[in-house]
């Protein structure tokens, strides 16, 4: 995982080499194959993907304490080297905000990338990479897959077993 100045350095070297940088950003926290079509569909819009990763306290304020299951089930150093062994992710870089604003303003990327849930008007930081001349693009999800459909079904089978 980077830290934020090395990945700032990252995506200074890339620029200058003319490649296009896209950054989409979540919480990753069960890898499933949604996932994987995801990153993929997301790097096949430029030559470098940069990962905002949501850090374990975001993951909760966001995703809650379920009284059965408390999120994150990875700790971000799994979740962070899971993302880096994925051929299509560059590098992977979290926050402990809510929202990348913060990320997506200091890496300035070509493209800004959030799944088929999302609008427009709805992705934080689309202003900001449309302002420097970057683009935003949706990608639809792989229908069938969430980390909280997976961890349903988890708890399904654990509770018949």
């Amino acid at each position: 995982m980077q830290s934020l100045p090395e990945a700032m350095v990252l995506r200074k070297v890339w620029s200058a080499d003319g490649l296009r940088v896209v950054f989409t950003n979540g919480c990753f926290d069960l890898l499933h194959p949604g996932h994987v079509r995801y990153l993929a569909d997301a790097r096949a819009l430029g030559d470098r993907l940069i990962v905002g990763l949501n850090d374990d306290n975001s993951v909760r304020r966001l995703k809650g304490n379920d009284k059965h299951v408390a999120r994150p089930l990875n700790p971000i150093a799994d979740r962070a080297v899971m993302l880096e062994a994925l051929r299509m992710v560059d590098a992977v870089v979290s926050f402990s905000e809510d929202t990348p604003i913060d990320l997506i303003a200091t890496l300035l990327p070509d493209v800004l990338v959030k799944g088929g849930d999302y609008t427009l008007d709805t992705i934080v930081g689309a202003g900001i990479v449309c302002q420097h001349g970057g683009m935003v693009k949706l990608v639809p999800f792989l229908k069938g897959y969430s980390s909280s459909r997976l961890i349903c079904r988890i708890q399904a089978a654990a509770s018949t077993s």
